[in-house]
């Protein structure tokens, strides 16, 4: 036998040995499924912090060269067995192997390290052992008294972990957990203990025996086998976290989502919801990637009687469902199309059976609270142009009726009513070249609108009173040209002269009004007109640099236009003539505030054109420090040449001097930003419309603060509301969290939320009591029963985020 015993060695090579390959290659085979979320040993308050390493060798290894450092080296030539003892530290590749001794065979390539046994990743993650084993191909291993420390601070450690082959890898009675855990807090917040756990790579999924969820060292559940996909797996099919709420209406409601992968570019997930009081419902979610775009489609069913909020059934058994789809898609580097599909066959099925994430935008247009819609769109768009062509449709599902006996909805909006838009065109083109020193911008506009139902009446049209009579059609071609200069004089006054012209073709039904019906006036009108407008924009900005790095600016602000009069489109609903009304489908919503002060036409729409000869004046401040304090305020108001009975009463344009606008946000301190945006009457200076908050985003506090009141609104409604959302953190890990909204003008709470919150390092724990009331007519005040609930919230770190309904009554 030949021996060689050497002292401890910097032995540099150009060249890696098979010993040193098969020592360092190891890597991070081990926890592979330490990222994947469970495993315990018997403690983790002995994991060692992760050695500080460098990411990669610094001493000019390379890819192909090691470094071997020992006390003790020792090659027995005849076993071919070579060992290296005391202090033993080696690095291939940017990983580093600590361990008091470690053993190569060179004839079976099995590599076996003892005592203290640390290997370190490139990424600094850390494995610590006090035995490790691996066979020459590291396809299989063995490590005793296993434990690391990975990425986000997680630990995990277990008794033996055993790799049986390149695909299975096992860890035995582990533990795991995000949680802080050191000598003075051995017991973490909260873990994930198993008797054993395996990782299949093949499959990408994660297997536990005997799991058990411990809070504060206690055991919550236990879970006698169970599996979920694998996390670092991009997808993979298997259960997803379940659901679980209580309600009078449906009973004890189990929702458990499946996750199928039916390729690498679609799957879908189907969550069966069982329920003790009602029928099961079937939800299901299909994802599609294409090479051009995406597919999203969701849906649900159930065969059932309805419900209301306290469990009685009533009516007869039919097929209930939704459907929530939509698809963008890439016809061109310039086109693309697009359509969403939303609807549902009862008002409140998405209350009722607690369907999430419903009014959301699908496409080009935005779903309002309670309304869906479904569109389908094509769109150009190029350096210098844009076109879409689109159709919309919508149903209405709000609440219009209640029963006074049992609080209980019988009545929605009537779908009929909205029209059904399309197609909807829209364009516009801009020349390269300056125009007459300026820059000039061409825009079309075409819409059709379609009602199946009228939306006129005595009574509210919502409530179904002229259902079975036609609406009101119309459609409108506009074309419109604009010219826009601008220049400086002076010592910095900007001038902006500016040139408009439109055209517009309107063909309307006569409106259905019990008046014009009685006459048998339904005959189509049309109607043709020109406008156009000129002026000229001033700005003379003033500027002061501050001592501490920050400024002042001080702006005055004017606005001079002149062009054809104000106007709306007159519909004869008499055969004599003498009775008309002023059709206005798009720009009905016209408020008049610091976002079209300076606009030579404020409406938001077509119908509706602000004309005349007027003057916007204002003036603008702005203070900004150097530390992220400041401020800035608008003031502002528009004089015209003559009363314009056209504009609506409500927005203070109609007089020849118009409401003052003023519009100010503060930052007084850094995380807290004040904002007001009000109009005041041009005389008393009384408050027509005000809407006024607050953020605040400080170590202690964290929320938002909104109240809104206006006079009159589009519908002709006075609204005063206040909403409000926070958090008061008392301690460092204890929370009061609140939400509500109030409406003033009924003077009740709609919703109102108070919790409490327990925080720390890995772990959130909410319990909110909510209350929320739904109305179905702000002018008569009716409500539905109120809905009251008391929920948990848990979130653990790494491991999402999971709600569920405990109490409601």
């Amino acid at each position: 036998m030949g021996e060689s015993l050497l002292p401890r060695s910097f032995m540099p090579e150009t060249r890696s040995s098979t010993a040193c390959r098969a020592l360092l290659l190891s890597g991070a085979t081990w926890l592979a499924l330490a990222g994947a979320g469970a495993a315990h040993a018997q403690s983790l308050a002995a994991v060692p912090p992760a050695p500080v390493v460098p990411a990669a060798p610094s001493d000019g290894l390379g890819d192909d060269g090691y470094y071997l450092e020992s006390d003790l080296l020792i090659r027995d030539d005849v076993n071919k067995i070579m060992t290296a003892r005391g202090s033993v530290e080696a690095r291939y590749q940017g990983r580093t192997l600590r361990a008091d001794e470690v053993v190569y065979n060179s004839a079976t390539g099995a590599v076996t390290a003892n005592g203290h046994v640390q290997l370190i990743d490139p990424d600094g993650t850390a494995e610590f052992a006090d035995h490790l084993e691996l066979d020459k191909d590291m396809k299989a291993g063995f490590a005793r008294n296993f434990s690391a420390r990975l990425d986000k601070n997680i630990k995990v450690a277990a008794v033996t972990a055993v790799k049986r082959n390149a695909n299975i890898q096992e860890l035995n009675q582990a533990i795991y957990t995000p949680c802080e855990v050191c000598a003075t807090k051995p017991t973490p917040t909260w873990s994930v203990s198993a008797d054993k756990i395996v990782e299949d790579k093949k499959r990408q999924l994660i297997y536990y025996k005997h799991a058990v969820i411990h809070m504060w060292g206690a055991p919550v559940l236990y879970l006698p086998i169970f599996w979920h996909p694998d996390p670092k797996a991009e997808r993979s099919s298997g259960f997803l976290a379940p659901k679980l709420d209580f309600s009078k209406g449906r009973g004890i409601s189990y929702s458990q989502p499946y996750l199928y992968v039916i390729s690498p570019s679609s799957d879908v997930v189907v969550t069966p919801q069982i329920n003790t009081k009602v029928n099961p419902f079937l939800n299901a979610n299909y994802r599609k990637r294409f090479y051009s775009g995406v597919l999203e489609a969701r849906g649900g069913f159930t065969y059932d009687k309805d419900f209301d909020i306290r469990g009685d059934r009533f009516g007869q058994g039919t097929f209930r469902s939704y459907l929530l789809a939509d698809g963008r898609f890439d016809i061109d580097r310039k086109w693309k199309w697009g359509f969403s599909a939303e609807r549902v066959s009862d008002a409140l099925l998405f209350d009722k059976y607690k369907v999430n994430d419903v009014y959301q935008q699908r496409g080009l247009f935005t779903s309002d609270d309670h309304r869906l819609m479904s569109q389908i769109y094509a769109t150009r768009q190029d350096a210098r142009s844009w076109l879409s062509v689109s159709a919309v449709s919508v149903q209405g599902l709000r609440v219009v009726g209640i029963d006074p006996t049992t609080k209980s909805a019988n009545a929605f909006e009537n779908s009929g009513a909205f029209p059904l838009i399309g197609p909807l065109v829209e364009g516009r083109w801009e020349p390269a070249s300056p125009v007459l020193g300026g820059r000039v911008r061409l825009q079309g506009s075409g819409v059709v609108l379609t009602r199946s139902e009228s939306q006129f009446g005595e009574a509210p049209y919502f409530l179904g009173a002229y259902k079975g009579r036609g609406g009101v059609d119309s459609s409108r071609a506009s074309l419109q040209a604009d010219w826009r200069s601008s220049t400086i004089v002076g010592p910095g006054l900007k001038v902006s002269p500016f040139a408009q012209a439109r055209g517009d073709a309107y063909s309307i039904n006569t409106y259905l009004t019990p008046a014009a019906a009685a006459l048998g006036d339904d005959a189509k009108q049309t109607y043709t007109r020109a406008l156009g407008v000129g002026g000229v924009d001033f700005s003379l900005p003033f500027y002061k640099p501050l001592k501490n790095g920050g400024s002042v600016v001080l702006e005055p602000l004017a606005q001079i236009a002149s062009g054809s009069d104000s106007s709306r489109v007159p519909v004869i609903v008499a055969r004599d003539g003498t009775k008309t009304y002023l059709y206005n489908e798009d720009s009905a919503t016209l408020e008049f505030d610091e976002t079209n002060l300076f606009k030579a036409n404020k409406s938001p729409g077509f119908d509706l054109y602000e004309g005349g000869t007027r003057v916007n004046v204002g003036g603008r401040a702005t203070m900004a420090t150097a530390d992220g304090r400041g401020g800035s305020i608008l003031v502002g108001r528009s004089f015209r040449s003559q009363f314009d009975p056209l504009l609506p009463a409500r927005t203070g344009l109609q007089s020849r001097s118009s409401d003052w606008i003023v519009s100010a946000t503060v930052t007084p301190i850094v995380g807290i930003t004040a904002f007001a945006r009000t109009r005041l009457d041009s005389k008393s200076q009384e408050i027509h419309r005000i809407e006024t908050g607050v953020d605040a985003y400080t170590k202690r506090i964290s929320g938002s603060l909104r109240y809104l009141k206006d006079e009159v609104d589009a519908n002709g409604n006075r609204q005063e509301n206040l909403e409000a959302r926070g958090q008061l953190n008392i301690t460092k890990k204890w929370a009061l969290t609140a939400f509500g909204q109030r409406d003033m003008v009924q003077n009740v709470w709609r919703r109102r939320d108070l919790g409490v919150a327990y925080i720390d390092d890995c772990i959130r724990i909410d319990v909110v009591y909510q209350q929320e009331d739904r109305y179905a007519s702000t002018a008569t005040g009716l409500r539905l029963q109120p809905d009251r609930t008391i929920a948990v919230g848990l979130t653990l770190a790494t491991l999402g985020d999971r709600r569920y309904g405990i109490g409601k009554y």
